[in-house]
């Protein structure tokens, strides 16, 4: 959770060398909070851009998130009001965090799943605040920055194939991943890629839901 720190301090930091004050920083965390998309909309703002631009572009970069949703559906669907800052929050690293959650419908796993979200954002939020506020303070060389997204996957990735015994699910998504780059290409392969792992993930159910009882 507190590797959001670091993730919001980057963004922090990007948003000030690019002539934005912390307030933006603060406020795109706070409303926008869609982690990899704020470094996009940063390019965004500095070279313009059309509203059928930005939503093809979001919805490309994003899209990830339809498929994290989808698999939480019982779960939000029984939290209540909650469940609209369930779906508002979930990010890469809270949702691989929900998912390591073994007792997700007790009412301790359902405030423990809401905290996690919870306390992700603030840390977010946290960081960015303190990378534009050091970055307008000092003199920083802010080149490959942004590379602290590709390190949250990698981290991610990493702890996962930890955690699963049999790596099914794992194999499975870079399976995808390589025939999706190879066909549509490094651009267009992330849609592709993840329509495939949900039609794969169906159809090795049982042997991913083996993988999930090992990680718990």
């Amino acid at each position: 959770m507190v590797g959001y720190v670091f993730l919001g301090f980057a963004f922090g930091l990007l948003c000030q060398n690019q002539g934005y004050s912390w307030i933006w920083a603060v406020l795109m965390s706070a409303i926008v909070y869609a982690g990899s998309m704020q470094f996009v909309l940063l390019t965004f703002f500095h070279t313009g851009f059309s509203l059928i631009e930005a939503c093809m572009v979001t919805l490309s970069v994003n899209a990830r998130q339809i498929f994290y949703g989808i698999s939480f559906l019982k779960e939000f669907q029984n939290m209540g009001k909650k469940k609209w800052y369930m779906i508002f929050s979930l990010t890469d690293e809270t949702y691989s965090l929900l998912c390591a959650i073994p007792d997700k419908d007790t009412p301790h796993g359902k405030q423990l799943m809401f905290f996690i979200s919870f306390f992700d954002q603030c840390y977010w939020i946290i960081g960015s605040l303190i990378g534009a506020v050091l970055g307008s303070a000092l003199s920083f060389d802010s080149t490959g920055i942004d590379f602290a997204m590709t390190a949250l996957f990698t981290v991610i990735f990493v702890e996962q194939w930890i955690a699963s015994t049999h790596h099914v699910s794992i194999l499975i998504a870079v399976f995808c991943i390589v025939v999706s780059a190879l066909i549509f290409g490094l651009k267009n392969f992330l849609l592709p890629a993840l329509i495939l792992l949900v039609l794969l993930l169906a159809i090795f159910e049982k042997h991913v839901d083996q993988d999930k009882e090992d990680a718990s």
